[in-house]
């Protein structure tokens, strides 16, 4: 090799090198799923907006499927950027498009799904209801629907356990209607348009106060599980890592705690009264929305739970008189009434506002450590108790080991403010504290319905297929 091609190789091997590292940039793995997600700071998880998954309320974005993905995008160290779809075949087409890092829409585990999906562990179990008019024959088996009409959620596996049936039951003849979501499913059975409706545990227990006049015939499934679902073909690693924090939120407890905080405030709605609130939807409450908005942003609360709270105390009745002595659309006493500048408790404008201004007053008394939503439920007992009492309670909680910053908690103690045994602890004396503890479960129940109304809309149903 002579002298001068040697000094032409050392020139560019500088140049060889560097073209080398940057052809090993291009090829080298650019991390696990995990890795790229971490790296980028945001998780993206696609669901269907409903009470039972995601919904908005005065503290922003909840929902028990909500909860939980924060909860493991915090896990992660990353933000949460949520995808809405329309509907569950939209979740499964995004999610298999690569739009979203996983589903969380209310899965149930089915066969089709698993052999499509990669299924999580269950976070919470559920059962497939038959819905029918009270009134009408209670159906008690699947043959009692044959001739008839069933509405589904087209996509959800409720759907296709109905396929199932007809499949095993060739002699099974029904009209199948489908819609994109529940209360479209079970506004069809409740205005005659289908005969029965099938529908999930979890929903029922959130929606049955908006549809009084439905109930429960029979359990088509039992014990059904809610999962996550990844697209299949993935690494795995975010996959397990969703595994893991799935399978340590349940033995801790977490995700019934979730449960018991979305369903619990359900379980013994009085749906006599729920029939009577939707009827006054329409009669009663146009007549004070507009107050309960301005309030709402002079307080800042959601103006859903003022209507709530008002609705509660008088059914929206700006004349309502209790055999106490309260009065108005927010049953404020004269010492309130006195203490928020009230001249006349009977005037709506007047009572709202002041309601809503003591409402705040007490949210602010709380202990800043106490996050929401435990502040606000805490905050309404203590409009219904008195905020001494509640303190007593909160007392109680706390000597007993349990955790006197939330509701969970301290709606356990609340009775015992009535009972002789704890007098001598109370600083402020005996009260009515499992009043308290139905006065906020209704409130919740009422502002859901108020969530529900707001955001909902009823469409026709379309008939898609009909068995011959």
């Amino acid at each position: 090799m002579t002298i001068r091609l040697r000094r032409k190789l050392l020139a560019w091997a500088p140049l060889v090198l560097l073209a080398a590292l940057i052809l090993g940039l291009f090829l080298r793995p650019s991390g696990t799923a995990l890795e790229r997600i971490q790296a980028r700071g945001e998780l993206v998880v696609v669901t269907r907006p409903s009470l039972t998954t995601v919904y908005g309320d005065e503290n922003g974005s909840t929902g028990m499927e909500y909860e939980l993905a924060r909860g493991f995008a915090e896990r992660l160290g990353v933000e949460l950027r949520l995808l809405e779809a329309d509907d569950l075949e939209t979740v499964h087409k995004l999610l298999l498009a690569g739009k979203a890092d996983f589903a969380a829409a209310g899965l149930v585990i089915t066969e089709q799904r698993r052999q499509q999906l990669r299924l999580t562990t269950p976070y919470q179990k559920v059962d497939t209801l038959v819905m029918y008019r009270l009134g009408e024959p209670r159906p008690n088996t699947l043959a009692d629907l044959d001739g008839k009409s069933v509405a589904v959620v087209s996509g959800s596996s409720n759907a296709d356990l109905l396929e199932q049936a007809r499949a095993a039951q060739p002699e099974l003849k029904l009209d199948v209607y489908t819609g994109t979501n529940v209360e479209q499913t079970l506004a069809r059975v409740e205005e005659g348009e289908a005969d029965y409706a099938l529908i999930n545990s979890n929903d029922y227990a959130i929606h049955r106060a908006l549809f009084p006049d439905l109930a429960a015939g029979f359990t088509v499934g039992a014990d059904q599980g809610l999962a996550w679902a990844f697209a299949p073909g993935s690494d795995g690693s975010l996959y397990q890592a969703a595994q893991r924090y799935l399978t340590q939120q349940n033995a801790i407890g977490a995700t019934e705690q979730l449960a018991k905080r979305f369903y619990g405030h359900v379980e013994r709605f009085d749906l006599y009264s729920a029939r009577s609130f939707i009827r006054h939807l329409d009669d009663r409450l146009p007549d004070y929305t507009n107050a309960f908005r301005d309030a709402a942003e002079d307080a800042g609360f959601d103006w859903r739970l003022l209507a709530a709270v008002a609705y509660q105390e008088s059914l929206w009745d700006a004349g309502a008189i209790s055999p106490t002595g309260v009065q108005g659309l927010m049953m404020l006493t004269n010492q309130t009434a006195r203490e928020m500048g009230v001249t006349d408790r009977t005037d709506p404008a007047q009572s709202i506002h002041a309601g809503a201004a003591y409402l705040r007053k007490l949210h602010d008394r709380m202990p800043e450590r106490i996050a929401e939503p435990d502040r606000t439920w805490l905050a309404l007992a203590a409009y219904n108790v008195g905020f001494g009492h509640l303190e007593d309670a909160r007392v109680l909680t706390q000597k007993q080991g349990g955790d006197p910053d939330r509701w969970q908690d301290v709606k356990q103690r609340l009775p015992m403010l009535a009972k002789p045994a704890y007098a001598g602890q109370l600083r402020y004396g005996p009260a009515r504290g499992g009043q308290a503890v139905a006065y906020v479960r209704h409130v919740r129940g009422y502002y859901d319905l108020l969530v529900w109304a707001e955001n909902s809309e009823r469409h026709r149903p379309t008939l898609v297929a009909t068995a011959e």
